[in-house]
């Protein structure tokens, strides 16, 4: 059964209905357990269990300790195009938004590996808009071999891609790809993605399934958060990795959290999350599934970054730019996906992290202890 096939069984309604009718007691129950289900992962994710924030955090730092010690893993982006094909509601990279365009070229991209080297990375997350006929597969066969000779651990997040090609990119080198699905709600989805192949829900939800068939080492998924009602979407995510994890044992998951953060357009959210929900969320994922990597971006603020360190998060970006170009020249025009809010230099957030007592991870760190 594919996941798609699994989803079809579900109705978004019935699941917000069953995430905001759960008790107190449901939630003692989940908590109470080593191994949690769905069922609980829905009871820890809900109003109910807001009171038992402080218990859920105790025990989701304790988990992470056991599971990844003090360690905090450091990537950065590199925005190597925003030329975009779709049209969808939230993207500042939107077909539609009249924005300077640009995709990089060789030595562009070659001044911005050495801009970025200089600041101590050498795990790097590769970004475009999803333009196939600009970005596809013959320009990665020329990009990645220069990142690769710099750089120990390369991860991308762009379009979906078919099985074969994910097999050739992995022989060049990748050893993750990110791909959220946006919204789990199929309806919701039609309502935010108008043009382009972005607008195929399957293939998109199919896309890890994909990876995990392709043998990639790490698969990362996620919802965007606001784009549908938060809970709802964040319980499917959690279907997902336990379908995925079951299916594509040899294979790591990670998850991310993005908020949805203003940009080029007038989209709003249709759902808010507040800070405390956040680590909720966070902390719920831990305690469901102890093994999964959790990454927090500089979508999210200096101040919350700081403090959600020691509650699950393995691995967070710093210093980054999402315009291409930014690193080597900082003065370049804004054309930027998303506003970022944490700015700091790579170094004081690595100073953060140390003062919380945590050691940074500059390399992916299967390689560093293997």
């Amino acid at each position: 059964m594919s996941f798609s096939e699994l989803l079809a069984q579900y109705d978004c309604a019935e699941v917000h209905l069953a995430i905001n009718s759960k008790s107190a007691a449901d939630v003692e129950r989940a908590l109470a357990k080593d191994k949690l289900d769905l069922d609980d992962f829905q009871a820890l994710i809900s109003p109910a269990a807001e009171p038992y924030l402080e218990q859920m955090a105790q025990r989701s730092q304790r988990i992470t300790q056991q599971r990844f010690g003090k360690n905090q893993q450091f990537y950065i982006p590199l925005y190597l195009s925003n030329m975009c094909s779709n049209v969808c509601d939230y993207c500042g990279f939107s077909m539609g938004n009249k924005i300077r365009r640009v995709t990089l070229d060789e030595a562009a991209i070659d001044a911005e590996l050495a801009a970025i080297k200089q600041l101590g990375f050498d795990h790097i997350l590769l970004v475009t808009g999803e333009s196939e006929r600009l970005t596809g597969m013959t320009y990665f066969r020329k990009v990645l071999p220069r990142v690769k000779a710099l750089f120990n651990h390369v991860s991308m997040e762009v379009q979906p891609l078919e099985q074969a090609e994910y097999e050739e990119l992995i022989s060049l080198g990748v050893d993750a790809v990110m791909v959220y699905q946006e919204t789990y709600n199929r309806r919701r989805y039609a309502e935010v993605h108008h043009k382009g192949k972005k607008c195929d829900f399957d293939f998109r939800l199919a896309t890890p399934e994909r990876l995990g068939e392709a043998g990639i080492r790490k698969i990362g998924i996620g919802a965007l958060i606001g784009l549908d009602e938060w809970r709802s979407d964040c319980f499917f995510a959690a279907a997902h990795l336990q379908y995925l994890e079951r299916r594509y044992w040899r294979s790591k998951f990670s998850i991310s959290f993005p908020r949805l953060r203003p940009c080029e357009g007038s989209f709003q959210p249709k759902s808010l999350m507040t800070d405390k929900q956040l680590v909720q969320l966070i902390c719920a994922y831990r305690l469901f599934n102890h093994d999964v990597e959790l990454s927090l971006s500089t979508r999210e603020s200096e101040h919350f970054r700081n403090h959600a360190i020691p509650l699950g998060i393995t691995s967070m970006s710093a210093f980054s730019s999402t315009q291409p170009g930014g690193y080597a020249d900082s003065a370049v025009e804004a054309l930027e996906q998303f506003e970022i809010s944490d700015d700091r230099r790579p170094e004081e957030v690595a100073a953060a992290v140390r003062k919380a007592g945590y050691q940074v991870v500059w390399k992916d760190w299967d390689r560093v202890m293997g």
